[in-house]
């Protein structure tokens, strides 16, 4: 399980590490840090991140942030000739 916390505005988000891989890469856990944003915020310098495996009696109260869907955008980049 991968914890990512905003410490400005303390919240912290849970995720299972193969949906990050999805989206993030596969990268460590210390790159994670680098390229998360908190959504509140919209801040980067007061993430940090942790991979850490639950025990059973942590595992019940904690909510795991899903994939509802990944959306690229297009854009386009033009140059004058």
């Amino acid at each position: 399980m991968a914890g990512i916390h905003c410490a400005r505005c303390n919240i912290t988000h849970y995720y299972k590490p193969l949906e990050l891989r999805e989206v993030i890469g596969n990268v460590t856990i210390d790159e994670v840090r680098d390229k998360a944003r908190c959504q509140q915020c919209k801040s980067r310098g007061w993430m940090s991140a942790q991979l850490f495996r639950p025990t059973g009696e942590q595992v019940h109260p904690i909510r795991f942030r899903r994939q509802a869907q990944i959306r690229w955008k297009k854009r386009v980049i033009r140059r004058d000739e």
